[in-house]
């Protein structure tokens, strides 16, 4: 809660306490604290809990900290309240979803010859048509992988800022390029996705210099050794037959936030686990086929403003 309602909330539980009617205090943003330490306190955010489950990872320094208050008589959570422009700029700051596609069997197309310079330049040239269509989503190529980025903001009515988190676009992107790089190249394709904060708030998608042999993602190496995590753990799995091999490998925040249709059995994609680099903490990614997702997202999550 913003500190701006700590009083409201006083008034609210001592009139709770006195068995009186009250309206409940100011506004809450849900959110699960997991961990503590010296130099922050790193809580799970649910920034949309009514059309999605969406959970992003975000940190709060001690800095912007104001208090803790937990009545336990009586039905109501602990609320941590915060400073203001700390909260404010959860919904003025924007968040990325990361993916990473890498094409399988490269090698062996290469000691076959069959990866020409007039096919590579084909698909140099089908990616160039796909980013012009999605032109909020940033994609720098190799000839055998892609990385693609996207921001995107919490909304949040009271402070008049869009909801524009639709991770539904990547799952049906990724199928596309799967079909570009088969008719293409002759190779399949797999994904890994993430989506987490972004450190550049403000900046645009990617930064090009002038000379224009500089470009900048516009965000910290972590969120792709997340992408590498997932990439190495779904790798190791597969060689000690933990598990089959998938077309979309999804980090466990990104599946969950997912809008898919109502009834959809979420366990019917497999599961395993990776090392998280920042914390080192062992988390779970979900792995499928692309089509199996395609099938069963919401058919409203198909009027997406990203495209």
């Amino acid at each position: 809660m913003d500190e701006e309602w700590m009083n409201d909330f006083k008034k609210e539980m001592i009139a709770t306490s006195r068995d009186q009617q009250v309206e409940p205090a100011g506004y809450v943003e849900y959110a699960v604290l997991r961990s503590v330490d010296e130099s922050q306190a790193v809580l799970s955010w649910f920034p949309d809990i009514n059309y999605r489950f969406h959970e992003i990872s975000i940190s709060l320094p001690p800095s912007q900290f104001v208090a803790c208050v937990h009545c336990w008589n009586y039905d109501s959570r602990a609320r941590i309240f915060v400073k203001s422009e700390w909260l404010k700029e959860l919904y003025l700051r924007s968040y990325s979803v990361f993916a990473l596609i890498d094409a399988i069997d490269v090698k062996e197309s290469l000691r076959a010859g069959t990866l020409s310079r007039d096919k590579l330049v084909e698909m140099r040239n089908r990616i160039d048509l796909i980013a012009e269509q999605y032109q909020s989503i940033s994609f720098v190529s190799f000839a055998d992988s892609l990385i693609m980025k996207s921001n995107w903001y919490a909304g949040n009515i009271k402070r008049e800022v869009a909801h524009l988190y639709e991770p539904e676009i990547f799952i049906r992107l990724i199928s596309r390029i799967q079909s570009e790089y088969k008719d293409t190249l002759g190779l399949n394709v797999y994904a890994v996705l993430s989506q987490g904060s972004n450190s550049y708030y403000q900046d645009s998608l990617l930064h090009i210099s002038d000379t224009r042999n500089h470009i900048c993602l516009n965000s910290l190496g972590l969120p792709f050794a997340q992408l590498k995590s997932i990439d190495f753990a779904a790798r190791e799995a597969l060689r000690n037959k933990k598990h089959g091999a998938a077309e979309v490998y999804m980090d466990k925040d990104f599946f969950y936030s997912l809008k898919f249709r109502r009834g959809f059995q979420k366990e019917s994609c497999q599961s395993s686990t990776y090392v998280e680099p920042l914390l080192g903490q062992e988390r779970t990614y979900f792995f499928s086929d692309c089509q199996h997702i395609l099938d069963n997202l919401d058919d409203n999550s198909k009027s997406c403003g990203t495209e």
